[in-house]
Order: structure tokens, then C-alpha cells, then sequence
């Protein structure tokens, strides 16, 4: 399909970069559409490890990638980034509406996550305080960025009432000046400059060409802003319909909407969690797993998989197929459970309550199932064990969408295509 997005379905690390990867191979482009350096995507590749934050994960397989106008674009991040790619040539383009995150976005999610009466579980890499200067207008874009007159002006537009907002309010010391500010990014956009595109205009054009687009998603469904666990989600909007107002391009007829499901179920930070695990067996999926956040190293919460999450996120997402990650963490645990309902007031849930309050009166409805031994390197589906197949099975026939895609290791070679 000339279309394709990569999304996450439940609360991110999913395993979307993998898949990305995987696709990538048959893409002409690999466009990033929200989101910042608050998320990470590892990618294995014969012996070397990538770990993206920015860049899209299609670079791997040296196709040309797209930064859209919906992401937090951190610059320091990204060229840190760039430096994996030693001095082969990069195929980006970053679009001129893109937001850049400033120094002041880093004091102000830092000092706002201690002053408030609860934490959400921010990153604090200023990706929440950049949104925010986007919707009130005083967001500076990467076309300010790499203009040095313009960025300067912008700067000494900006900075004056961050300062005051910081120390008086907040008493956190802003120990930069202007000028350093600005010498500093100057010198950043000075380095990105060549990168500068219409992300716009080209994915379009490139969709009308007949081309394949890859849409690659950070985050998950339930991270959503409107959607998620609201307030503790992202500030963007990770779900499939992102990439409209992400990237700026038109309705598609022709879209292939592939949702990356964990076989378990992680979240990082605050937040409802109903089939979280908190004793010994959670630490031993969590050691299996490498489950570390990537961008942070936090400890992953663990929980079983949750089908009401999930059928909830198939409808926001309009899934056409779901890649299963991670299946082979789950080999050797004697017995696993799948959350299929949620029991509230006496009443059962199949989706996800839009109040999460509600949610604090539900409890997990559970089916359980005997557990099962998986070969990494196994490539037909057919020869998994048949408790492997009953696992995967009940969840592709609960769920109503085609199971594409069996993910047995972070490497490439042990997917298995259905």
C-alpha cells in the first residue's frame, strides 16, 4: 500500500521500531509525524544496536526520512543522533513549521512536575512546555532556527518573560544568558540548515506519485492527549489520525494502519495500570524483557495483556493489522493470564471508560492459558507449539484484526510473517 503507519496500541514501547525497520525496506519514505525526545525506538541490526529519539528508523535500511511540522524537534538531541551515522551521508528533511525545543522548555517541565500536587511522569525533556508555546503562539519553528537574524529576534521576543517566569515563579535559577542561548542554537541551525524541506509538499506529492510512505508513531493510543489516561499521557497525539495535522497532507483512500501490540502490556510513569503486576513474576518479565525505557532507563511497569485497551485502540485507530512483539519474553512462564472485560459496578466493560476515573472501580476479567516455550529463530508459524498458537490465535479472534506479523526477537530475522 503506498500508505502505511506504525502505531502504538496501549502505553508505547511496543516495539514500533523494530517494525518500522522491518518495513522500512520497501519504503521510499519514512516520515516521523509527532512527538519528540521523549520517546526512544531500538533497533538491532546484526551486531549494532540504534537508538532513535528523533530520527526516523527507516534510516537504517538508508532510505530518506522526514521530520513533520507535528514534532518537538530538540536539535542538540538530533545531532547527537546523527553522530551514529558516522560521516554517511543522511537522506532528512525537516520542515520548516517544526517546533524547536529551547533550553527554557527543559527548566519549565522539570520545575512544573516538583510543583504540582501530583506527578504525570514527565520525561522533563521539554516537550509538554514546547506544545504549549506552539498553541500560544510563541513556539519558535525551524525556520527561525537556521536564520540567525530571525532566530535572534525571536529569541529576545521569548526569552525576558521565560526568565521571569522561571525565577519568579518556579525560583529555579536560569543560569544562561540570551546570547548564549542564541550563540548556541545559531550554531545548531547553522548544522541543520541543509535538512530544511516542505515536508508537506513532498509526502504529498510523493502519495500521488503511487509512492510507499511509512508513518512511523511514538508513543501509544493511551498516551493520546484527548485519548489516553488524561492527564497522564504526552502532549501530542500518537494515534493513527496524527499524521493528518502531523505532516499536513489530505484524507487517504489507500492506508494500511498497523498497530504494534506488546504480548504484555508495559507503562513507564504515572497512571492507571488494572493488570499490573507488581511482585516477583513482574520483575522476571521485566528482566526478560530489557523493559528500560530508552530515552530514560526507568524501570517499566509490568501487567498482562489487555484486550479492552486494545479493542478500544482499533477502533481510534482504524487497525487493518497488528504486529505481536515480544511474544518470546513470555516463553517459560507456567501460566499466562489475558485481560478480556473489565467488571465495574457490576456492569461489563469491553472498551476502554473514556473517564479513567471510572476506572478506579473496575477489576481485570481474566482468561488464563497454559504458557509455552518459543524458538527465537522460528519463521513458520505453523511449527510454533500449540499453546504458542492458542495465545496468539485468542487474541487475533477477540480483537477482529489480522495478526501480520509474530516479532519472536529484536531482530530482524526472527519476525515471523503470516
Amino acid at each position: 500500500m503506498p500508505a502505511t503507519i506504525i502505531v502504538g496500541t496501549q502505553f508505547g514501547d511496543e516495539g514500533k521500531g523494530k517494525i518500522t525497520d522491518f518495513l522500512a525496506e520497501k519504503a521510499d519514505l519514512v516520515v516521523r509525524y509527532h512527538g519528540g525526545n521523549n520517546a526512544g525506538h531500538t533497533v538491532v541490526v546484526g551486531e549494532k544496536t540504534y537508538k532513535f529519539h528523533l530520527l526516523p528508523s527507516g534510516l537504517i535500511q538508508g532510505k530518506r526520512c522526514c521530520i513533520g511540522a507535528g514534532v518537538a524537534l530538540d536539535p542538540r538531541v538530533l545531532i547527537e543522533e546523527m553522530k551514529q551515522f558516522g560521516q554517511s551521508k543522511i537522506e532528512l528533511a525537516i520542515d520548516h513549521r517544526t517546533q524547536i525545543i529551547m533550553p527554557w522548555h527543559n527548566l519549565q517541565d522539570g520545575a512544573r512536575e516538583q510543583a504540582r500536587g501530583r506527578k504525570i511522569g514527565t520525561t522533563g525533556r521539554g516537550i509538554g512546555p514546547c506544545y504549549e508555546d506552539r498553541a500560544g503562539r510563541n513556539g519558535i519553528r525551524f525556520c527561525e532556527l537556521v536564520e540567525p537574524e530571525r532566530l535572534r529576534k525571536r529569541i529576545a521576543e521569548v526569552f525576558p518573560t521565560k526568565k521571569r517566569i522561571l525565577e519568579e515563579i518556579y525560583s529555579v535559577n536560569v543560569d544562561f544568558s540570551e546570547e548564549q542561548v542564541f550563540n548556541e542554537y545559531s550554531g545548531l541551525g547553522e548544522k541543520l540548515k541543509q535538512f530544511l524541506g516542505d515536508v508537506s509538499l513532498e509526502v504529498s506529492t510523493a502519495l500521488k506519485e503511487g509512492k510507499n510512505v511509512l508513518f512511523e508513531g511514538a508513543q501509544g493510543l493511551f498516551l493520546d492527549n484527548d485519548f489516553g489516561t488524561y492527564p497522564f499521557v504526552t502532549s501530542s497525539h500518537p494515534m493513527a489520525g496524527g499524521i493528518f495535522t502531523g505532516v499536513g497532507i489530505g484524507l487517504l483512500n489507500d492506508i494500511e494502519a498497523i498497530g504494534i501490540v506488546k504480548a504484555y502490556t508495559t507503562r513507564v510513569g504515572e497512571g492507571p495500570f488494572l493488570t499490573e503486576l507488581k511482585g516477583e513474576l513482574g520483575e522476571t518479565i521485566r528482566k526478560n524483557g530489557n523493559e528500560f525505557g530508552t530515552t530514560t532507563g526507568r524501570p517499566r511497569r509490568i501487567g498482562w495483556l489487555d484486550l479492552v485497551l486494545l479493542r478500544t485502540s482499533i477502533r481510534i485507530n482504524g487497525l487493518t493489522g497488528i504486529a505481536l512483539t515480544k511474544a518470546d519474553v513470555l516463553s517459560g512462564i507456567p501460566k499466562l493470564k489475558v485481560c478480556v472485560a473489565y467488571e465495574c459496578g457490576g456492569k461489563k466493560l469491553e472498551e476502554f471508560p473514556a473517564d479513567w476515573g471510572v476506572l478506579k472501580k473496575c477489576k481485570p476479567v481474566y482468561r488464563e492459558f497454559d504458557g509455552f516455550e518459543i524458538d527465537h529463530e522460528e519463521k513458520d508459524f505453523s511449527k510454533l507449539s500449540s499453546e504458542a498458537r492458542e495465545y496468539i490465535g485468542f487474541i487475533e479472534k477477540e480483537l477482529g484484526v489480522p495478526i501480520k506479523f509474530v516479532s519472536l526477537g529484536p531482530k530482524r530475522s526472527q519476525t515471523i510473517l503470516r
